[in-house]
């Protein structure tokens, strides 16, 4: 099936809500989750790049957006997605409560390489998690791109004890990814790329380049789920399917993902509905037996005005929505 005419600013403007949810515990230096909220002709649909992003990635997320509104989902392999829990930089102490928000999950991703944090408490924290989840579990990390070569080379050394199912993008650029899976290779610890595949102007420089043995896939900063599913079908590598703080609307948008992709091998991302104290609906998308459902989420109109951004924020995120859509504009259709 064709994809649909990409809609007009003013038909995506009819239907916009932005939302600014609480969040359990701070995460990626923010307190507060803002999200626009769009419904196209095939459901409710989510915009939601982080505020620092600029209007060029952004409009990947606008894309992406507008892919899951206006275009029939995939056919699904799959209706319920095994997912993983997600630890945020917390003291040790706070290990098992956070682990506790996500009921059945026999993975954890552990946020490290902060740059508030040292790899002392790095280590501190995947200890705790290894611990709590016990020698079955399994126990990844995600550094975000936080570390230079021989930082991330000090760092895997230091958290291989804990068994590590695989180390998420240890430095920023696809070259270290490369120099670091080379040194590191002996160890058996797998490296996945994250922002390396989004942010790339190819994103198949990753697998070319041998940078990583596996990509984590996100359905709004690649610009769809067809997209992402090209992707996926031209590097031929294992991929996990994340989400990126998104609400449940988003992470709707990503379990469509996962159930589209033709082998799934890892627990995904997309059980952070439990990292948010508020949703836009009454039954989010969050763990239970450590799975979530491939459906569509419809907001609660009245938890869309209880959770309403101020004023000044709506103003912000509508001139947003406007940039990115004049950036699409200069890009063809498909």
């Amino acid at each position: 099936m064709s994809p649909a005419a990409r809609p007009e600013l003013d038909e995506l403007l009819a239907t916009a809500r932005v939302v600014a949810l609480p969040l359990v515990t701070r995460f990626r230096g923010i307190d507060v989750r803002e999200a626009m909220l769009i419904e196209g002709p095939q459901g409710w649909t989510e915009f939601s790049p982080f505020a620092e992003y600029d209007d060029e990635e952004a409009s990947a997320w606008l894309a992406g957006a507008i892919d899951f509104g206006w275009n029939a989902p995939p056919q699904p392999l799959r209706d319920r997605i095994p997912v993983n829990a997600t630890v945020p930089a917390v003291d040790p102490d706070s290990v098992p409560a956070v682990l506790a928000r996500f009921p059945g999950c026999r993975t954890a991703k552990v946020k490290v390489a902060g740059s508030d944090q040292t790899l002392a408490q790095d280590v501190a924290r995947v200890r705790a998690v290894r611990t709590a989840l016990g020698p079955e579990g399994r126990v990844r990390v995600d550094a975000n791109g936080g570390w230079n070569i021989d930082e991330a080379e000090h760092a895997i050394h230091a958290l291989a004890p804990f068994d590590l199912e695989y180390v998420e993008q240890p430095c920023a650029t696809v070259d270290e990814l490369a120099e670091i899976r080379r040194r590191t290779k002996y160890m058996g610890i797998p490296i996945a790329a994250d922002e390396s595949v989004r942010r790339a102007d190819d994103p198949l420089a990753v697998a070319e380049a041998g940078a990583a043995d596996l990509l984590v896939i996100k359905a709004q900063p690649l610009g769809g789920i067809r997209r992402a599913l090209d992707i996926v079908g031209r590097t031929g590598l294992p991929v996990v399917v994340s989400s990126a703080l998104d609400t449940s609307v988003g992470l709707a948008m990503g379990a469509h993902l996962a159930a589209a992709v033709p082998s799934l091998e890892f627990d995904c991302g997309l059980g952070t509905a439990s990292l948010l104290a508020a949703d836009v609906t009454r039954a989010p998308l969050a763990p239970r037996d450590g799975s979530i459902p491939v459906v569509r989420v419809d907001p609660d109109p009245g938890l869309l005005d209880r959770y309403a951004a101020p004023p000044e924020r709506v103003d912000w995120w509508i001139e947003r929505l406007g940039r990115c859509h004049a950036v699409l504009g200069e890009e063809p259709v498909g």
